[in-house]
């Protein structure tokens, strides 16, 4: 195939048909699809508009943003996957609907792997482990020495099989402890229980918990990235806390952008080398530190590598911790 910034050449060839069947036609030439698997206004959906409104520059054409929600975005993503893989329809993937969900849903429509191309990883999100500001618990390692004293704990979340829930039940898995798991419909009413004293501690984005630590209102323990945080450099990692077991703990969210398996090489290379240049704009890069995202910058190769890492590892931590949703 040959690709030019506005143009390539697909060539088809028919079974036992001798010769090829030529298609020319320009890319894109029409308005392009980018799927958000959940509702308007989130993360994904925010992300999703500052990219498409760049990408469609470059590219010449319109992109129209359509919001899929439902299944912790497992519907929008499926709808993704049967779609045609011409170029025109893109989809907003996350830790969720593109590591997690295969082995939540039992009857899920498509494959994280096996469906999709990937195009590029937009960007990473650790979470804090935060307590109320007058816990006992000063550090990780105190929260861990309770609960192997058979103290009981409990940790709040907004949701079952969300990476919050998920991160608790590696830290259980990990330090050999057993905190039992809330969830919650959301972080905003798991978090001012954590603040009121009802539920021990959660895991929650630095978005989130960010603000109440801030205040004072919360104390964070510890994060769950592999490095500390600029935002917050006082504030150990996970694999920092000294605890046995721990020291190559890590959970970051992700978001990032796919399209149907089978969609032309040259297509993906074009958009991954947009994006990525578009990832690295002054404007776009401060707006994903405010949503609490730390840039990322991989290879089309090294993304399909890490995600699928990202579906072993999660697949194992649910399977031990026998998480299951309808």
């Amino acid at each position: 195939m040959q690709l030019s910034r506005r143009r390539f050449t697909l060539t088809a060839t028919l079974g036992a048909v001798t010769g090829s069947v030529f298609a020319q036609e320009k890319w894109p030439s029409k308005p392009i699809t980018y799927i958000v698997p959940f509702p308007a206004g989130g993360t994904t959906d925010v992300l999703g508009r500052l990219i498409t409104q760049k990408l469609g520059a470059m590219l010449g054409t319109t992109i129209v943003v359509d919001n899929r929600g439902g299944a912790g975005g497992s519907l929008g993503s499926e709808i993704a996957a049967r779609a045609a893989p011409d170029g025109y329809t893109l989809l907003g993937g996350t830790i969720s609907s593109h590591a997690i969900n295969v082995s939540l849903y039992p009857k899920l429509g498509y494959d994280p792997i096996k469906s999709f191309a990937p195009i590029a990883l937009i960007g990473t999100n650790p979470v804090v482990l935060v307590v109320n500001q007058a816990s006992p618990y000063k550090t990780l390692a105190d929260v861990v020495a309770a609960a192997k004293a058979k103290k009981p704990l409990n940790s709040a979340s907004a949701g079952s099989g969300t990476s919050q829930h998920l991160a608790l039940e590696l830290l259980n898995a990990k330090a050999g402890i057993a905190i039992t798991h809330i969830p919650y419909k959301g972080s905003g009413p798991a978090i001012q229980d954590v603040m009121g004293g009802q539920v021990d501690m959660m895991f929650d984005t630095t978005v989130v918990a960010g603000p109440h630590v801030a205040s004072g209102k919360l104390r964070a323990l510890a994060v769950t990235s592999a490095k500390r945080l600029a935002s917050m450099p006082n504030v150990p990692t996970v694999a920092e806390s000294g605890v046995p077991g721990l020291a190559d703990y890590e959970v970051i969210s992700w978001q990032a952008v796919f399209a149907p398996a089978g969609t032309p090489r040259p297509i993906i290379d074009t958009l991954h080398t947009d994006i990525s240049r578009i990832l690295k704009e002054p404007d776009i890069q401060e707006r994903i530190a405010k949503l609490g995202m730390q840039g990322a910058d991989m290879t089309v190769e090294q993304f399909a590598a890490f995600q699928k890492a990202e579906v072993a590892k999660w697949a194992a931590v649910i399977k031990s911790a026998n998480i299951k949703l309808e």
